[in-house]
């Protein structure tokens, strides 16, 4: 099947810092032509220097916008972005929230993407080509979105090493409060503990070993994104810190009475937990196709897509075929051989036929 990275090859990246940089070093890595801007002029110089863009001038072909820029200023950055005259394609954010960008932007051309990761440098000088190698990219489909704006998503997010995982926007905000929201609040949480103390203990910082460090990593991080990821998506977090307040008062009883089993119990089951966590995204050595017919309207990607999430599968590729008629296509995905009979059996569920055969 021909893939969308054949034709789509240029992107424009809206804010240069960490990862707006990192996106633009990757995607010229892969042999993209990308044009960026940024708020601070010394910012765009500096990027043109170390050739993170080609330069700071959208060109007029250019079909793929990134905005990489602060939550709260991403739905009015993108709805400008679409305005613009010849308007791209399809825009795109980063933002760690998307309930609320999602919804204010309300345009078909439209879809929200997190890239689950990061660094804890700062700013341009912290990008790296390969900061999403490895990642999970999340990208937000609506009932509007169309499988050629999904596509070409699709084909950036492969361009950098990372896998997309659909989710609904609320999806995404509920699961990332507590892998990424929550972790991040408690890390500095504990970090402040242990520096207040050292005040009066000197040495505590000195005895801060590898389990110390690790936990508090993220701390580090710029602080500046956080006000608004907590006010936007604050249900999420306010939730995922009650469940974890549950889990502590739970040690904290058992430890007060004692109850040595219900502390070897708690943890027992979190050093499973912990060693059945995926340790990188996973790199087929087969790889299957599976096609679908479906009504050609967008919504059935959406629900396509998110199926595939549900199932834990990654879609490498994507594309339609579109019926003569218009009114019906095949929907193309390329995925894990071995994984690809699940999400098979999922659409049939759904009344979907599907066939697989491999790649």
């Amino acid at each position: 099947m021909t893939s969308p990275s054949e034709t789509v090859r240029r992107a424009h990246v809206v804010g240069l810092g960490l990862i707006g940089g990192s996106i633009a070093l990757g995607l010229r890595a892969r042999g993209w032509a990308v044009t960026g801007e940024d708020l601070e002029d010394a910012t765009v110089t500096e990027a043109v220097s170390l050739g993170a863009v080609d330069s700071t001038t959208r060109h007029r072909a250019t079909p793929l916008v990134v905005v990489c820029v602060p939550s709260s200023d991403v739905a009015e950055v993108a709805r400008r972005q679409l305005a613009l005259s010849p308007a791209p394609a399809v825009v795109t954010d980063v933002a760690g929230v998307k309930s609320r960008i999602v919804e204010a932007v309300a345009d078909d051309r439209f879809l929200g993407g997190h890239p689950m990761a990061g660094s804890e440098q700062h700013g341009l000088r912290g990008a790296r080509a390969d900061l999403f190698v490895g990642a999970s990219w999340v990208l937000t489909p609506t009932p509007a979105t169309t499988p050629e704006h999904y596509a070409t998503l699709v084909t950036m997010v492969r361009d950098l090493g990372a896998t997309s995982l659909a989710l609904t926007a609320a999806d995404h905000d509920r699961l990332v409060a507590m892998v990424s929201h929550v972790p991040h609040l408690v890390a500095g949480a504990m970090m402040n503990e242990a520096a207040q103390l050292a005040e009066s203990d000197a040495a505590l910082l000195r005895l801060a070993a590898g389990g110390f460090r690790d936990m508090t990593r993220v701390a580090a991080g710029h602080p500046a994104i956080w006000p608004d990821l907590c006010v936007d998506n604050r249900d999420a977090i306010l939730a995922g810190l009650a469940a974890l307040r549950g889990r502590l008062a739970t040690l904290e009883a058992a430890i007060a009475g004692k109850d040595r089993a219900t502390i070897l119990a708690e943890l027992t089951s979190a050093s499973a937990a912990r060693r059945n966590l995926p340790s990188s995204t996973p790199d087929p050595t087969h790889l299957a196709v599976l096609r679908v017919p479906v009504a050609d309207r967008p919504g059935v990607l959406a629900e396509v897509t998110t199926l595939a999430s549900d199932a834990n599968l990654n879609i490498y590729d994507l594309e339609i075929a579109h019926s003569q008629e218009g009114s019906a296509g095949v929907l193309i995905m390329v995925l894990d051989e071995r994984a690809a009979p699940a999400l098979a059996a999922a659409l049939a569920e759904r009344g979907l036929k599907s066939s697989v055969e491999p790649l």
